[in-house]
């Protein structure tokens, strides 16, 4: 194999429809003001794609009225290209487990180190940050599954990290009431030891508010599961905490949710 058409047939064949820069140098022997302007070549034939400097897919024709693949099918190597471990979650995550209520227009995955969010074709990937504390308690095998696909797995959030992320990201989850239609769905899969023990790596606020739209959905048992996180709670938080009050004095108008030490201002709703 000694042509690029070559190498990317050959890829193609063994089901790994992306590569690096650094594979093609290394498999073809090419430099770099060599190899350069043949890619940029096939990418304006739309044969090849490039998400990330670096790191290109090769495209079939099927995929090039979407402009690339299901970024399902590349998001595990690009991850391995920069370096980095993630998982998907929010609604993409929620699909996956079985949640009908919202669609997944933008494939959200959530990575430890900041991100820009990408846009390939007609795929929109945003890249959610989480304290690398936080993401290496959490990103563990136990709390994950893996999404095979064509390609092969991806890692996508568990039932009980899936409706935690949701909840903490709660604005790029269709906002509270998209979370609770989630909760909704899923709560019933999920595990009360496994959700008790992911749950302590989150704030407090966090946990407290899963536990209300667990209880609000007819959940108990997940719920009860996170009743011991309230006992520490000094003080009321907001539902919602992107609707604040014009003035603190509007707070004392909202109902609020002992149990939970929340004050509700937002309803509830859920479409059962």
């Amino acid at each position: 194999m000694n042509t690029l058409e070559g190498f990317l047939e050959d890829r193609l064949i063994h089901g790994r429809a992306y590569f690096s820069r650094e594979d093609a140098q290394a498999t073809l022997g090419l430099k770099q003001e060599t190899l350069g302007p043949r890619l940029s070549r096939l990418i304006k034939r739309r044969r090849l794609a490039s998400p990330r400097h670096g790191f290109f897919l090769i495209l079939r024709p099927e995929d090039q009225i979407a402009g690339a693949p299901d970024p399902l099918c590349w998001i595990d190597p690009l991850m391995n290209h920069q370096g980095l471990d993630y998982r998907i979650s929010l609604l993409r995550a929620a699909a996956y487990h079985g949640s009908s209520h919202q669609a997944a227009m933008v494939f959200q995955v959530i990575v430890p180190r900041q991100l820009r969010d990408l846009a390939i074709g007609y795929h929109r990937l945003q890249f959610l940050y989480q304290a690398p504390s936080t993401f290496s308690q959490v990103n563990r095998p136990e709390h994950l599954e893996h999404w095979k696909n064509p390609a092969g797995f991806a890692q996508v959030a568990g039932v009980e990290l899936t409706m935690l992320d949701c909840v903490r990201y709660f604005h790029k989850a269709a906002g509270v009431n998209g979370v609770v239609q989630v909760v909704n769905d899923l709560g019933s899969h999920a595990d009360p030891r496994i959700l008790a023990r992911v749950a302590k790596a989150f704030d407090g606020a966090t946990v407290r508010r899963l536990g209300l739209l667990l209880d609000r959905t007819g959940h108990e048992r997940q719920a009860k599961a996170l009743e011991a996180f309230v006992k520490t709670a000094k003080t009321f938080v907001l539902l919602n905490p992107a609707q604040k009050p014009l003035l603190e004095s509007l707070g004392l108008l909202y109902d609020k949710d002992v149990r939970w030490k929340l004050i509700l201002n937002e309803p509830v709703e859920v479409d059962f």
